[in-house]
């Protein structure tokens, strides 16, 4: 890569798509026998990239896909698209879709009594934006994969970094609801994006700030998991390549296995 191609690149911050997609995949191998897989997918690249990422992971066993259907984002429901996916005799949900769809697929699935093992794509993984409106009892075993502390989570309630978390809510957003984990992304992207301007120092240019983003080693970020660290390079232009599985249990996520890197995928 070029200094003049890098210096126009972006870069995010939470795991790619492809790579959580992946784990998922392996985690179905490993645990669903005679697994049926049914896709329901965002019709847009995100959704796409989840989707490659899927078959990526199942390798030669990627005809176990036996339904995929999609989904607008100008859809008023995904109602008949998880019938589809019970009548398909899928027993395997992999569920690529935001937070007001993630939450009626959830809903409707327990409407109608399907009860694959289902996998929920990370986007959605909010308590308060999926799961609360989808209502608890119906997400009960949905895994997904986690890089962050969800502040629904009581093993966090001593922690110091979620203490300094809700100290820092309660001071300059009192308004905001803090089960909602799309505060702490913010919060935990916006920690980094911090540490890379102090590296800039008086050098503000978008060249240097893409240098230092581009040069992160190991770096601790506030409410990632414990064993998730940043770390990039002019090659490397994603930050987070870790994830824990977790499973919903109760009104919260219930993390299991160690913190899979995107190395041993």
């Amino acid at each position: 890569m070029g200094q003049t191609e890098g210096i126009h690149r972006t870069m995010g911050y939470q795991p790619d798509f492809r790579t959580e997609a992946i784990i998922y995949a392996r985690h179905i191998l490993a645990n669903v026998p005679d697994a049926r897989i049914g896709v329901l997918m965002h019709n847009d690249d995100y959704g796409k990239d989840y989707y490659e990422g899927l078959r990526t992971g199942l390798g030669d066993r990627a005809s176990l896909i036996i339904k995929h259907v999609t989904y607008e984002m100008t859809d008023p429901t995904v109602d008949s698209q998880i019938i589809q996916l019970k009548d398909s005799g899928a027993n395997v949900f992999f569920n690529i879709s935001l937070p007001k769809f993630a939450a009626q697929a959830i809903r409707k699935a327990a409407d109608i009594g399907w009860k694959p093992a289902h996998y929920l794509n990370n986007v959605s993984s909010s308590v308060a934006s999926t799961f609360k409106p989808a209502g608890y009892e119906n997400g009960q075993g949905i895994i997904t994969g986690l890089y962050m502390k969800d502040p629904t989570d009581k093993q966090w309630q001593d922690d110091a970094e979620t203490k300094l978390w809700r100290a820092f809510m309660t001071k300059y957003l009192p308004g905001a609801n803090q089960d909602d984990s799309n505060y702490i992304f913010a919060y935990s992207a916006s920690y980094l994006m911090e540490q890379t301007l102090r590296k800039c120092g008086d050098t503000l240019t978008r060249e240097n700030l893409m240098r230092q983003a581009a040069s992160h080693h190991r770096v601790r970020v506030p409410m990632l998991l414990p064993g998730i660290t940043i770390s990039t390079s002019p090659t490397d232009f994603y930050p987070i390549q870790a994830v824990q599985l977790a499973r919903f249990k109760g009104e919260t996520w219930e993390r299991f296995g160690e913190v899979i890197a995107a190395e041993s995928t």
